[in-house]
């Protein structure tokens, strides 16, 4: 699909530049870095200031290369073949966005290895038919090396396949006028919850699977600008969102309630 209305995007270094010499050499694009760091803003930003249609698929651990390629389904008395995003993203040359890549099956990553290098290719298996990619396609992809570290993670033979850049955090000045951006939220606000987001990033002997992305921050200060009380929004968007251990959410609710 074409995306029509801007999304907002706060461009942090080279990313846009490096994203469209890719598309122009024809290179895979993969996107690394923690969740909510803005990895899937910026690729429909740039779908949308490149004026090419996406189609994005969240990959799971149930995602097959049967999902992706095509399938066989009943229409009225007949079986036909039914074509799945990635199929058409290679038929139509659209921008095809694997988020979180490394959560699918090991045949995903099998399935796509030819549209990945010089071959620039499908093949359906079920067909029988190699499908070339067209001339307008990209393969882009994104994955969070931290998470399930050891159990799920790209090899280096399919890392290598990509032009890669890691998005991380952004400091505070920029993170806040994000905030402020996305959530219409004043500056003072957004300043206290960027504080907070790098309090209890910085709290590494808490062991949280995942730390407090952009995007919780973002959703508190939604809250805070619709009239909910400060510490309930930073509790509830922020808090409550990282751990389900009594003792971790008890430490961070005092903590955070003095903060803001």
């Amino acid at each position: 699909m074409l995306i029509e209305k801007e999304p907002y995007y706060k461009t942090i270094g080279h990313e846009v530049e490096v994203f469209e010499h890719a598309y122009k050499n024809k290179l895979p694009f993969l996107l690394k870095g923690p969740t909510g760091t803005g990895k899937s803003r910026f690729v429909e930003h740039m779908a949308w200031k490149m004026k090419k249609p996406i189609i994005t698929v969240a990959c799971h651990e149930e995602t097959s290369a049967t999902d992706l390629l095509g399938r066989y389904i009943i229409k009225g008395t007949e079986t036909v073949w039914k074509d799945g995003p990635l199929t058409t993203a290679v038929k139509e040359g659209a921008i095809i966005y694997l988020d979180e890549i490394a959560e699918a099956r090991a045949d995903v990553i099998v399935a796509v290895h030819p549209l990945t290098d010089f071959r620039r290719s499908l093949y359906l298996d079920k067909l029988g038919v190699e499908v070339l990619a067209h001339e307008n396609f990209m393969f882009v992809a994104s994955f969070n090396p931290g998470y399930q570290k050891g159990f799920k993670e790209l090899k280096p033979s399919t890392r290598q396949r990509f032009v890669s850049m890691s998005f991380e955090y952004p400091n505070a000045k920029i993170e806040a006028e994000i905030i402020v951006a996305e959530t219409g939220v004043d500056e003072a606000d957004a300043k206290r919850l960027v504080k907070i987001g790098n309090k209890i990033r910085n709290l590494t002997e808490m062991g949280l699977a995942e730390t407090v992305s952009t995007r919780l921050l973002v959703d508190a200060g939604k809250l805070i600008a619709t009239g909910l009380g400060k510490r309930l929004a930073v509790k509830v968007a922020v808090v409550e969102p990282l751990t389900d251990e009594l003792d971790t959410l008890a430490a961070l609710k005092e903590m955070t309630s003095l903060m803001i």
